[in-house]
């Protein structure tokens, strides 16, 4: 019997079987990345170490860059090493928690009464890092480095989970908390004292229809905007003096 013609054939060599995943290192994107994650990582140490907000931690503009800070640190490595980018799905998400980071305060919270105002000094480096510095350096990742037209409207709920998962955490925190703890309910509008939980999770809905809105905006917005990051990439292959072994 003669052999499957598969046999006959030669054995593919293990560098054709699993190629090399990485690229060319970007040192660029990666300092930006890093700034950004220094930026998320400074903020909420400065607010913990300096008791601004007591408690600190339970604050949604507090977990979100800690959630950014994980995320752009990981980004940062990826550029360092030359791997791919993130994939959209986290590049949105990770860019709606930053717009609702810096729209909520410069929009609403600076509205409220009760919001603490952050003076000089420390607290006043805090509140910028937290609500202006990591949210424009996010901005600017997005707008500068990554390709457009990659978002989705399908990625909205995937992004929403966030903010949803956090009134689910002070509600279910501030009902185990005794009425009168101070800060039970970290936000005005999420105060069930206040507003007894109808009222409470009414003001939540009308803030995820805006979330919603914002983050089909967001996504709108990458479907028409230019491709920075692929005129970037351009240029520099342009400037760049071939790789040896590239003229024979």
């Amino acid at each position: 019997m003669t052999e499957p013609r598969t046999a006959l054939l030669p054995r593919p060599r293990a560098a054709e079987v699993l190629r090399d995943a990485t690229g060319p290192r970007r040192p660029w994107a990666t300092a930006l990345r890093t700034l950004a994650c220094g930026a998320a990582v400074a903020g909420p140490a400065i607010t913990v170490a300096t008791g601004y907000t007591p408690p600190p931690l339970i604050h949604f503009t507090v977990l979100a860059n800690l959630l950014l800070a994980v995320a752009f640190g990981w980004s940062a490595v990826r550029s360092w090493r030359g791997a791919p980018p993130l994939p959209p799905y986290l590049t949105g998400g990770v860019l709606l928690l930053a717009a609702i980071t810096a729209l909520m305060h410069h929009l609403v919270l600076v509205n409220y009464t009760e919001t603490p105002v952050p003076g000089t000094g420390w607290p006043l480096a805090a509140t910028l890092l937290l609500h202006t510095v990591t949210p424009l350096t996010v901005t600017a990742d997005w707008l500068l480095l990554t390709a457009p037209r990659t978002l989705r409207l399908a990625h909205i709920p995937l992004w929403l989970t966030a903010p949803a998962a956090y009134l689910g955490l002070v509600l279910t925190r501030g009902a185990l908390l005794s009425p009168g703890t101070p800060d039970r309910y970290p936000y005005p509008f999420l105060d069930v004292d206040t507003y007894g939980y109808t009222g409470t999770l009414t003001q939540a809905l009308a803030l995820g229809l805006l979330f919603t809105a914002l983050a089909s905006l967001i996504t709108a917005v990458d479907h028409i905007r230019p491709n920075v990051a692929g005129w970037i990439q351009h240029r520099r292959n342009r400037i760049s003096p071939p790789a040896a072994g590239g003229l024979k």
